[in-house]
């Protein structure tokens, strides 16, 4: 079994290694040949083709299926739903236990946990077990519009996950359920305000919240797995659901724009306190927002403002120059001052 630097650096924020040896290990591996060294996940030509293989599926049956698809009945697309689901569990499951190739088994045991929307549809249409807000429309509008009938579709797609889950230890078929949670965030509105169109301001409040139980879930989930990235797409559904429905808030003062930036701020914060890049790519994109409000309309027509700007682009530069050239010693430092409930929240590989 080979070990990565995080391992080390992880077994030396435990106390089994004392700082100096873990500089001495460092210092060692830096001098041993490429290839001993340990490597992260592979991702080559054939990864690639495997998963825009299972992405073109998943599309096909969903999102790209037709008006003519639509049209075959309810009863006949669940029969449909349920021969695809079983045939790609069957091959995946072949794959994964007889043949040893975890990444395309994974990826056929996450399409027929995909189906499982359009299983559910199948039976309410043949039924006619609509809800009080009626037919939504057809398979494909599920990825389009925001309708509460949809709810029971996206129950059943996270309920297939989580027993996939059960079986096969494979992260992308959390993408399934992430992105379930991610609309039901939206389809649990109407439900709440009993309005068949729900209503914006009830959207936004309930997908702030709906967000940040995500985003707790998915650190739940980082802090307990132990191989594989679970957590990667529930961060991401998360963050998205959250972070969209502050940014969506309109004609707020100055101080809640303030406070919108510091929150951005604070997300590159926890970028690198939980290892996590998705809340450093939507910090920097609230910041920017930030900015670009305040050029339009407070420093309009200021001719240091860019100026200023710039000098702080500049330091901000600067200081990523002079965290990683000390990173080694802040890191240390923060594992010794950081208070235990914290130091529980935050992943070994962080």
């Amino acid at each position: 079994m080979q070990y990565s630097v995080d391992d080390l650096r992880a077994a030396s924020s435990a106390g089994i290694l004392t700082p100096a040896q873990l500089d001495s290990l460092l210092a060692f591996l830096g001098t041993r040949p490429a290839a001993t060294q340990a490597t992260g996940p592979k991702f080559d030509l054939v990864h690639v083709l495997w998963y825009a293989g299972a992405l073109i599926v998943i599309s096909a049956m969903g999102l790209f299926s037709t008006l003519a698809f639509s049209q075959m009945g309810g009863r006949a697309l669940a029969l449909t739903a349920l021969v695809y689901a079983a045939l790609f569990a069957w091959a995946g499951d072949h794959l994964w236990s007889v043949r040893k190739l975890q990444t395309p088994g994974g990826l056929l045991i996450a399409v027929a946990v995909s189906m499982a929307p359009l299983a559910v549809y199948g039976v309410q249409d043949a039924l006619g077990l609509w809800s009080k807000f009626g037919k939504p429309g057809e398979a494909r509008d599920f990825y389009i519009w925001v309708k509460g009938s949809w709810m029971f579709m996206e129950i059943a797609a996270i309920a297939a996950a989580a027993i996939a889950l059960r079986f096969y230890r494979f992260p992308f078929i959390v993408f399934i359920a992430a992105f379930a949670l991610w609309f039901l965030s939206m389809d649990i509105v109407p439900w709440i305000t009993g309005s068949q169109f729900g209503n914006w301001e009830v959207s936004r409040k309930v997908s702030i919240w709906f967000g940040l139980g995500i985003v707790a879930v998915a650190m739940l989930v980082n802090v307990r797995q132990r191989s594989g990235d679970f957590a990667f797409w529930l961060y991401l559904f998360g963050v998205m659901t959250f972070w969209g429905a502050i940014t969506a808030t309109s004609n707020g003062t100055a101080l809640d724009k303030a406070l919108y930036c510091a929150m951005n701020v604070g997300f590159l914060f926890l970028a690198v306190f939980l290892g996590r890049r998705v809340f450093a790519i939507f910090g920097t994109i609230g910041i920017a927002i930030y900015l670009g409000d305040l050029a339009e309309k407070v420093f309009k027509d200021s001719l240091l403002f860019p100026f200023a700007l710039s000098l702080i682009g500049v330091g901000i530069i600067a200081l990523g120059l002079y965290y990683h050239r000390h990173q080694d010693a802040i890191r240390n430092w923060v594992d010794l001052h950081l208070p235990e409930p914290l130091k529980r929240l935050r992943p070994a590989n962080a």
